[in-house]
């Protein structure tokens, strides 16, 4: 009878001391969360200042974290996910790369892990590169729209703030997005200036950027916004049909290097029905053939590259 009450407690003692250690490494696992957490806000805090003071000094230079956090906001991903910041979107990326790298070398060697990562840092690089322009697509759409609205007031250095926050809401994002943190931001602080020049440096297209700028400049100076307003339509009417003439100038190129693609493709079938070998094999496990497919990839990505700055 002892014995047994001896093994009780003891088993009773051992559940109680595995419990209570686990219940420290979760209060120790919550207590890092929290501390990295506070770390990342106080990131975050320390990058709004450093952008706060590039805005007012424009021969600072950016760092890292800073360019990244602009990326992220150019691409929309900050405006879909608030919570996303730079540091939090490194670490994201990079417990990816390492996961991928994990799987792909436990089930298929390291040459599959290298592989796996990097399709998730292409896939990385495409959604904020496809973010990027979808974003200025819609300013393209909604630049005329907002020049037009601001044209209906009778604009003044005093109240181009609450017109910003009557126009925004006719329009599309990301222009209404940022309009309202104008607003909110110029309420908040009392500086116009800080407020504008901080709308501009959220959204990459040039000509919002210069547009803001001017009514920056306008608003200090108290200058007359009607002929602001009327040079910035023309500027923006002619940015816009040399935009229209570079991708009719990309559509006749992709059109020509497609023509180019099939037509060698359609030679390669011939050729493979006139000899006695497999061109095919001679073009994916040969020397010679690797090279030309790298040249014709080099190609290519040349090409993409310069679609991507036309399309900028």
């Amino acid at each position: 009878m002892e014995q047994k009450l001896l093994c009780v407690g003891a088993l009773l003692w051992a559940g109680f001391f595995l419990a209570f250690y686990r219940i420290g490494k979760l209060r120790y696992l919550t207590t890092l969360l929290r501390r990295t957490k506070n770390s990342v806000d106080e990131a975050a805090r320390r990058r709004l200042l450093e952008s706060r003071m590039r805005l007012s000094d424009a021969t600072k230079k950016e760092n890292f974290w800073l360019s990244l956090e602009r990326e992220l906001v150019y691409s929309g991903l900050k405006r879909r996910f608030p919570a996303l910041g730079a540091e939090l979107f490194f670490l994201l990326v990079v417990c990816g790369t390492a996961l991928c790298f994990i799987i792909g070398t436990m089930f298929f060697g390291i040459r599959a892990g290298l592989l796996c990562v990097l399709l998730l840092v292409g896939a990385v690089y495409g959604v904020i590169t496809l973010g990027k322009a979808m974003e200025m697509h819609a300013v393209n759409e909604g630049l005329m729209k907002f020049l037009d609205f601001l044209g209906n007031y009778s604009v003044t250095a005093g109240d181009v703030v609450s017109v910003f926050g009557q126009i925004s809401k006719f329009l599309d994002e990301p222009l209404r997005g940022v309009l309202e943190q104008c607003c909110v931001e110029a309420q908040t602080t009392g500086d116009v200036g800080m407020a504008l020049l901080a709308m501009a440096d959220k959204v990459e297209h040039p000509q919002f950027k210069e547009l803001v700028r001017n009514i920056e400049v306008s608003c200090r100076y108290s200058a007359d916004f009607s002929a602001l307003v009327n040079f910035s339509r023309r500027s923006v009417r002619e940015y816009l049909r040399s935009t229209r003439e570079r991708k009719s100038l990309l559509r006749e190129a992709g059109i020509n290097m497609a023509l180019l693609l099939g037509m060698s493709v359609v030679s390669l079938l011939t050729v493979n029905g006139l000899l006695e070998g497999n061109v095919w094999e001679l073009l994916f496990f040969s020397i010679p053939g690797r090279i030309a497919l790298g040249i014709v990839a080099g190609i290519l990505f040349l090409f993409a590259m310069q679609a991507y700055q036309l399309e900028g």
